[in-house]
């Protein structure tokens, strides 16, 4: 987890589009795996800030890829996430997120709440995409208020899912727990608009993130992923 989440923050400073913690060192030392990174004391964003996100996010969705996946797997929270590279985002999001996600929460004891819609978004995801082609994107992949910060009046992001997909992805899980002003919003839009049909298709991205929760931290999040999941339908 840790050498990927390195990787991870070594491909997003790469695109040069947004500062990333610097990696002092990754390791087992005397039986404990380590990930060392550079210390930050963080203010309290303002609306300057959240408009500085906005745009190097933009930015950061600019540096792109041929296919969609990564060089290799990693984590979202403690959850293995397959980065298999693909040709196909509908293909890989299917197979990777949404089935992959479905299939951990049937092993937990919600298949006879989600199977039914789950089993029905899946078949009919290409309609979510109509008219619509994303490009493979750097996502930082668990983009939530939790992981950015502002240190010196700069943006920040941190702890990394990182793969090559649908920039709409990253708004999604920036709109599921808050965290994010409209400065943010409107400097996102105006430097990258979103593509007609969006709203969809981040009930779509939320989804596999409450499904995440859902397997991570049991029935309190099955309300939220039904109504996303009827929402979908």
């Amino acid at each position: 987890m840790f050498e990927a989440e390195a990787d991870g923050l070594r491909e997003l400073k790469s695109a040069q589009a947004i500062r990333v913690p610097e990696i002092l060192g990754c390791g087992i030392e005397n039986g404990e795996s380590f990930l060392a990174l550079e210390r930050f004391t963080f203010d309290a964003p303002t609306t300057a800030t959240e408009r500085l996100l906005g745009e190097r996010l933009a930015k950061l969705h600019r540096h792109t890829a041929d296919r969609f996946g990564w060089f290799r797997d990693n984590t979202i929270g403690p959850t293995p996430q397959f980065n298999t590279w693909s040709d196909d985002w509908i293909a890989f999001f299917r197979v990777h997120r949404l089935e992959f996600q479905l299939g951990l929460a049937t092993a937990n004891g919600y298949g006879a709440d989600i199977n039914g819609p789950g089993g029905k978004l899946a078949e009919r995801l290409a309609e979510l995409f109509a008219g619509y082609t994303p490009v493979a994107s750097l996502l930082h992949g668990d983009l939530w208020g939790g992981n950015w910060g502002s240190v010196a009046g700069e943006p920040v992001i941190f702890d990394p899912a990182v793969h090559y997909g649908d920039r709409e992805s990253d708004i999604a899980m920036t709109m599921l727990f808050g965290g994010f002003g409209k400065a943010f919003y409107a400097a996102y839009e105006a430097s990258w608009p979103m593509a007609p049909g969006h709203e969809q298709r981040l009930k779509l991205y939320q989804l596999y993130h409450v499904l995440n929760h859902l397997n991570l931290f049991g029935r309190s999040y099955l309300g939220r992923t039904m109504s996303l999941l009827r929402e979908l339908q």
